[in-house]
């Protein structure tokens, strides 16, 4: 895939050498490559991107982003603190959360920016910063997603204000003197491009009842091609008619609203790989299949268990066979869904997947990591530590970004208890 970082087995066994596996390796060089594509969105009157720091937080990412020109949005109180801690000004921070944090007042009032995701949120809002700004998110009433599971938009989801109460905002914010500068929808991640467009017109009907509103946001879930089947949303060609319905609005009312989009998987999806060790091969049977055993799994990677999701897998062999085999690629954990290669269409079901010919030792690289991995994983289960991550500079040069976690740091918040 052109997309995905190339790691040679040299390379590859240094870095393993070094850090040992499991490890993140980040490319700087695809961070700036998909920054640049996202920053140019074709836009009317101005345009901000917003990189969704849920789907991967580590400090030197959000860092790299930021000199690249980025904001960020948060899902919850605590990435906000995140972001601070690593250096990103709080005026560059949006807020959307399925929960307002306790410290919601102190973080608001460092400068950050609050989108109500519910009526009783736009209502606590209102009484604590009566008079003040503040972007509300609606649910457009449409979704699409990879799966029914990262769908974010429709009936079948929670996340935002349904867009027919949109009377009711109009009167909280008026009884509150709040005044709804943003206005913000998320259709879900991996969504389909036609359906991404349809939002957008919608949103701009939801403007247009607001007229204080000087931003639209259209959040992200940009789909990109992990696999080679898949096809990655291209920028532009969406981007094109978004542009000419904001040309539209300002002819029809002369309000010229400026564009954010919130990109998490576009950046940083195909940015990553995971390296793993093969160490150990089960055989079932005639009538069954023939197992890799990895060093890394469901800690790591969660996706395929909980989506069914296809990441690129390839093996170094030590040898350099060419002969390639038929695996089913498991985890390290002691579940049976810790499954790396599933059907697509159900994560419990088995789906061999050819390989190179493996033996134990050998690497196996596997690709597509950058999103809601490291970030979105059953971390600490059967007491595996947090993988250590690895960032490749602009010469490809690897430097150590997160240590790999110790027993005592995963232990270190229980307290005794000796009952009678």
């Amino acid at each position: 895939m052109e997309s995905d970082i190339h790691l040679n087995p040299d390379e590859a066994r240094n870095i393993r050498e070094q850090w040992g596996t499991p490890v993140y390796v980040y490319d700087l060089k695809k961070f700036y490559t998909q920054a640049q594509a996202a920053l140019s969105f074709p836009n009317a009157f101005g345009l901000t991107v917003r990189y969704a720091m849920k789907a991967s937080s580590n400090a030197a990412i959000l860092q790299a982003f930021d000199k690249m020109g980025l904001h960020f949005d948060a899902s919850s109180g605590y990435e906000v603190e995140r972001a601070i801690s690593a250096g990103i000004a709080p005026e560059k921070i949006s807020l959307s959360t399925q929960e307002m944090p306790g410290n919601f007042y102190e973080l608001f009032e460092k400068g950050i920016q609050f989108n109500a995701c519910s009526l009783s949120q736009l209502e606590r809002f209102g009484k604590q910063f009566p008079g003040q700004e503040a972007g509300i998110r609606f649910n457009p009433g449409l979704g699409s997603g990879g799966t029914t599971k990262t769908n974010v938009g429709g009936p079948t989801s929670s996340f935002g204000i349904w867009h027919e109460a949109a009377d009711q905002v109009e009167a909280l914010l008026k009884q509150y003197g709040v005044k709804a500068v943003r206005i913000h929808t998320h259709i879900g991640s991996g969504s389909d491009p036609k359906v991404w467009q349809r939002v957008a017109h919608l949103s701009l009907e939801l403007v247009k009842k607001f007229p204080e509103v000087v931003t639209l946001n259209l959040g992200g879930g940009f789909k990109v091609d992990r696999m080679n089947e898949e096809n990655s949303t291209d920028l532009q060609i969406i981007g094109i008619p978004i542009r000419t319905a904001f040309e539209k609005l300002a002819e029809e009312t002369g309000r010229k609203v400026h564009l954010e989009i919130e990109p998490g998987t576009y950046l940083v999806a195909n940015s990553c790989v995971l390296l793993t060790t093969v160490q150990d091969q089960v055989n079932t049977g005639p009538h069954g299949f023939d197992f890799l055993k990895l060093d890394a799994g469901m800690t790591e990677l969660l996706r395929p268990s909980l989506y069914g999701a296809q990441h690129p897998i390839t093996i170094f062999p030590n040898d350099n066979t060419t002969e390639v085999h038929p695996y089913i690629v498991v985890g390290h954990s002691c579940e049976s869904g810790d499954l790396l290669t599933p059907d697509a269409e159900d994560p419990s079901t088995l789906k061999p997947r050819e390989l190179s010919k493996a033996k134990i030792g050998d690497l196996c690289l596997i690709g597509g990591i950058g999103a809601y991995c490291s970030s979105m994983s059953a971390k600490n289960y059967n007491s595996f530590p947090e993988a250590a991550e690895v960032m490749l500079d602009q010469e490809g040069n690897p430097h150590l970004i997160r240590q790999r976690q110790t027993l005592d740091q995963i232990t270190q918040n229980e307290i005794p208890f000796s009952p009678r």
